[in-house]
Parts: structure tokens; sequence; C-alpha cells
């Protein structure tokens, strides 16, 4: 877990404070490696994003559901405090990945009530393009999001990954992932004044 802070713009305040969640257990995954370029485009507008990697929690405190350990209490913190999420996950045989679902159970039922939230899904085949809609935005939903933006469904073949971790991507797929960032902007300021 990490914050990302905003490049300095004279403002005393980022316009926001966002939290990205990589609900892969690689660190070198594609849709961690979205995550990455989704907290630049975030920093570069005045964003403060902090970063929950799911491999960076103990696996036993997920698994067995224990969400008064200290690293599990101190990444719903970070989730209770932001005026938005964004999630992103591989999908695996239609569905979010299992360590992702262990993860969103051990939140509180009402904690994204009045947070934006931007679900992001990678993965191999386009049959998989409605995985969010059916599979991720009704878990989110009964967490309390109202506000769920349209999802990015991004393919594999479109993410290549760099020596260093970075992605690279396919033109229309990197187009539609910066409209979803555009809308995140956009919606930010009002979802900060709902948590005033």
């Amino acid at each position: 877990m990490g914050l990302y802070r905003p490049q300095a713009t004279g403002k005393e305040h980022p316009v926001a404070e966002v939290v990205t969640l990589a609900g892969s257990l690689s660190a070198r995954s594609r849709s961690t490696a979205v995550l990455g370029y989704v907290r630049e485009q975030l920093a570069a507008r005045d964003v403060a994003v902090r970063h929950i990697a799911l491999q960076g929690l103990p696996a036993e405190d997920v698994l067995y559901a224990r969400a008064d350990a200290t690293p599990i209490r101190d990444a719903i913190r970070q989730i209770e405090l932001a005026d938005a999420l964004v999630v992103a996950t591989p999908i695996y045989k239609a569905a979010y990945s299992g360590a992702l679902k262990a993860f969103l159970d051990l939140l509180p039922q009402r904690i994204l009530e009045r947070k934006v939230v931007l679900p992001i899904a990678t993965g191999g085949s386009p049959h998989h393009l409605l995985a969010i809609d059916y599979a991720l935005k009704p878990v989110l939903s009964a967490l309390g999001a109202q506000h769920v933006l349209s999802g990015v469904y991004l393919l594999d073949a479109h993410i290549q990954l760099g020596e260093d971790g970075r992605a690279d991507f396919e033109p229309l797929s990197l187009a539609r992932l910066d409209a979803s960032l555009d809308a995140l902007a956009a919606a930010l300021p009002l979802a900060r004044a709902a948590l005033a």
C-alpha cells in the first residue's frame, strides 16, 4: 500500500483522494499494470492516490476473514476515507479474481456509499466483456456503490508489459481507458461534496 502524491500545482490540497485496488495476486499482471497508468494519470490531475495490492496483504488474514487484522483494517480505512475507488481485476472463467472476492467480503456493507467507483477488467477473450456488468457491478452495488461508472474491459492482447512492468496500450484501448478517467475526474468534485 502506498501513496502517490500529486505534482505540485500551487494548490494546498488535492482535488480528491482515490484508492486503486489491484485484484490480481501477481505484481506483473496486466490489470495491475493498468492501475499503474491510472495512478500516473490521476496524480497528474492533482488527485492523491493510495494503492492497495492484494498480494501485499497477508493471505491468511484475507482467506480467514480477519477484518480486525491491522493490514486489513488499514486497507479498509483507506477506502473509507477515499472519494473514489478504482478496482482492476483479471477475468478468469467469466468472473473476477477469487482473491478480490475474498477481500471484498471483508468490507463493511455500505463502504462505497457516496463514492465514485470505476471498475476495470482485463481478460484474454472478448467473450468476457460483460463480466464487469454481470459479476463485479452487483457486488459493488451490494457494498453501497450508487455511482458506478461504465466499466472498462481491456483485452490482454491489447496491453503489452515492458521490462519495468509498465503497460503499453493498443490505441483504441488507451482511448477508452482515458475516456473513463475523464469521466472519473468529472465525477470527483461531486463525490467530494457528498462526503463533506
